[in-house]
């Protein structure tokens, strides 16, 4: 193998954080610029990358055909039209984490990596069997947390395990922040997040209702290239890529009505 592939696993403490729709976007957005991706869902439990994707109808092998020989990955993998150099390889439903075959799954990213640049794996939220197996077929982990002290305390714990695993390089993805929370110190700024965590950033994304407008048409927000979410997201990918990008300064500005009461509570 001549070229340096990588593979990626998007994990988190706690479902609900974004980890998913993470994995959907960067795997779009690096295809789009020229690389060769190939997306996997890992969430046995739930497997909702093939909507975010807008391919749940295309899915006749999953990875679980493919990890007991019942097809090749070739015969799995799923392309669109849409993102020519984008590969899926669906969940597998009536399965649990606990069925996974870790040696065969490890054995699998590997062989990818002889057409793929990028292995993007999305992991089961939490700490169980399917986390295990992702973790040790993954070369990187994005760990995706929200600015509450459960999600924060959970990613702790996340880390915890990864550095068990032997896994040194993570770094975190910061979903979701409310700058106007932050700036009433309702909650916590990205900055708070790093001092807790101890862990570097590779990116912050403000809550964006572009992602799930986008969602719900099948689509992935990064494809828009005009929202908070969709720069963001891109802005992680330059970085993926080891372009040096600078974190996006995350304020919040007072609205006209916020000033007109502020002038007032002096």
């Amino acid at each position: 193998m001549t070229k340096k592939s990588q593979s990626i696993v998007v994990t988190s403490g706690k479902g609900g954080v974004g980890k998913t729709t993470t994995v959907a976007n960067l795997g779009v957005e690096l295809s789009r610029q020229g690389l060769d991706v190939v997306v996997i869902d890992l969430d046995f439990g739930l497997r909702n990358l093939d909507i975010v994707l807008g391919l749940d109808d295309r899915i006749a092998f999953d990875l679980f055909d493919v990890l007991s020989g019942v097809c090749p990955v070739e015969k799995a993998l799923i392309r669109d039209k849409r993102y020519e150099r984008l590969a899926f390889l669906a969940a597998a439903q009536g399965k649990q984490a606990e069925d996974i075959p870790v040696d065969e799954l490890h054995r699998l990213v590997e062989e990818l990596k002889d057409d793929f640049d990028y292995i993007l794996i999305d992991c089961p939220a939490g700490i169980g069997k399917g986390f295990s197996a992702a973790v040790a077929a993954g070369d990187v982990a994005i760990v995706v947390v929200t600015p509450e002290a459960s999600s924060v305390r959970d990613a702790d714990k996340i880390l915890a395990l990864l550095e068990q695993a032997e896994l040194a390089d993570f770094k975190l993805l910061i979903n979701r922040l409310r700058p106007k929370m932050v700036s009433r110190n309702e909650a916590m700024s990205p900055q708070e997040i790093v001092e807790l965590l101890g862990v570097g950033v590779i990116g912050v994304l403000v809550e964006d209702e572009h992602v799930i407008a986008a969602s719900n048409r099948g689509e992935v927000v990064v494809l828009d290239g005009k929202s908070p979410a969709a720069q963001g997201y891109q802005n992680i990918a330059k970085r993926l890529l080891g372009e040096r990008v600078p974190i996006m300064q995350i304020t919040h500005k007072p609205t006209f009505t916020e000033k007109f009461k502020n002038l007032f509570a002096k």
